[in-house]
């Protein structure tokens, strides 16, 4: 909760401008942090990971817009019951924690914009201009993108996890510990710690045990590739360059009205 506070405090004096806490349900201590969300005023809190009826009510009455990440169809509807403002619809391409059922986010977002009342946000596997205009072309009023920001030079990930991704290629992620809470990991020495302990049929106590406390920290943000969680999308394959998060904005922008006049000329085009 005190990072929590800090964080936002930075934040605040470094823009005037609407901003999101992410708070995942699971979190020890989830009340504290709602505690300094109310206390600093949080326009937006984008919740996961839980139950969204313990705590949407609860934080729209204090004028908080709630968005609630989702990674299946009936996880969106209890979600639009429980009042929240939009929905992430997040494919289990995405890093870090994800859905058990390994949907992916065409067929999930796809899914839910059939019933949702609500905004519609896509995320998973999500890298470029072509990318954000295929989930606008869906009906997706957005998209939301993670991994390709870990490599942007502002980023607090250490410096050897953004060469480990820039080194991956295709497969060298997976989904994982579904026994306990389902992660996409980049391949590595706890990862095959985990997945031998997972054939040999340990069970959730034991798995929970090997995990420990402190893993996502000391891997990503600490840069022990053999012994950390390496949380990440399965687009690292393709993320190779460190850049600033304004060039990499810029050329989302710029994928994106290629694309965009690319897909008008397709259809000028006469009916062959």
């Amino acid at each position: 909760p005190d990072v929590l506070e800090t964080q936002i405090q930075k934040l605040k004096k470094a823009t005037s401008e609407s901003f999101a806490v992410n708070l995942p349900l699971i979190y020890p201590q989830v009340e504290d942090h709602i505690n300094i969300i109310f206390q600093e005023k949080v326009p937006v809190v984008i919740s996961s990971a839980g139950n969204p009826n313990q705590w949407t009510q609860i934080l729209k009455k204090e004028g908080v817009k709630v968005i609630h990440v989702v990674s299946n169809s009936k996880f969106a509807q209890k979600a639009i019951d429980a009042g929240v403002d939009m929905l992430i619809t997040e494919g289990f391409e995405a890093g870090g924690h994800n859905g058990r059922e390994e949907v992916t986010t065409s067929v999930l977002t796809s899914r839910v914009l059939e019933f949702s009342s609500v905004p519609v946000i896509a995320a998973g596997g999500i890298r470029s201009g072509k990318d954000i205009l295929a989930f606008l072309a869906m009906g997706a009023s957005g998209v939301q993108i993670g991994s390709a920001f870990v490599m942007a030079s502002e980023s607090s990930a250490h410096e050897s996890f953004r060469s480990a991704i820039a080194n991956s290629t295709e497969g060298d992620t997976e989904l994982t510990i579904k026994a306990l809470q389902p992660v996409r990991l980049l391949k590595n020495q706890f990862y095959d710690e985990i997945s031998s302990m997972i054939s040999n049929g340990a069970n959730k106590e034991e798995l929970k045990a090997h995990l420990g406390k402190g893993r996502a920290k000391a891997g990503m943000f600490l840069g022990d590739l053999d012994k950390g969680e390496l949380e990440i999308g399965q687009v690292a394959a393709y993320l190779s360059k460190t850049r600033t998060v304004k060039e990499i904005i810029n050329q989302l922008e710029i994928e994106f009205e290629q694309a965009l006049s690319a897909f008008k000329a397709t259809l000028e085009q006469p009916h062959l």
